[in-house]
């Protein structure tokens, strides 16, 4: 499409749910997206994602918008879902992550000290974040309860703060450990709450 050349670094990407030729939630990526595009490259234009993703097959697929000033390319995988069970807590005060980046390398190191765990829980001045790949939730008093400050506002989350179940709080370690439920949240999953959680508390580095 004629845009400057970009690193890796100024690569962008949306992850969208399609099945039975459906693409879903698209207002919430078209937002993400066209927002992402203005503050980062100064687009003023707003693209719809509909008139370029085309589904292949009826299948559930994740499809994967590559993006910078406007549409790199887009691919589309089968989607299995991960057997999530154990977490570990991991600990860093610096990570920023406000945009939907393909640059995830802090991330990724975070992600490689889980250990025997399935997954990490991002823990970041002394309140949980997220995970590696989805925002979570946790039912607190009878309350689901989401990080006021996550790494990234994710589309669903926010479609499950505009639809009154979630209510945003800050997190403590100590509040995820007693929680009555743990929930992970993304485009792939929607709200999946996780049974027979377990968590590995770590140390802090």
């Amino acid at each position: 499409m004629n845009d400057p050349i970009v690193s890796k670094e100024q690569i962008y990407f949306e992850t969208i749910k399609c099945k039975n030729n459906t693409i879903y939630n698209l207002d919430y990526h078209n937002h993400r997206f066209n927002t992402t595009r203005k503050e980062i490259f100064g687009n003023d234009d707003f693209i719809d994602l509909k008139d370029f993703i085309k589904v292949p097959t009826k299948e559930l697929l994740k499809c994967k918008v590559n993006y910078a000033h406007s549409i790199i390319d887009i691919q589309f995988d089968k989607y299995k879902k991960r057997d999530i069970k154990k977490f570990k807590l991991v600990f860093d005060d610096a990570i920023e992550y406000k945009y939907k980046s393909s640059s995830r390398d802090k991330i990724n190191k975070l992600f490689d000290k889980k250990e025997d765990c399935d997954e990490v829980i991002i823990v970041k001045n002394n309140l949980i974040t997220d995970t590696s790949i989805a925002n979570i939730a946790i039912m607190y008093n009878n309350i689901w309860l989401t990080p006021k400050t996550p790494l990234l506002s994710g589309t669903t989350r926010q479609r499950y703060l505009d639809n009154g179940v979630l209510q945003m709080a800050d997190i403590s370690v100590e509040m995820l450990l007693v929680a009555q439920k743990i929930a992970l949240l993304n485009a792939m999953i929607d709200f999946d709450i996780i049974e027979e959680i377990i968590i590995h508390t770590g140390d802090k580095k």
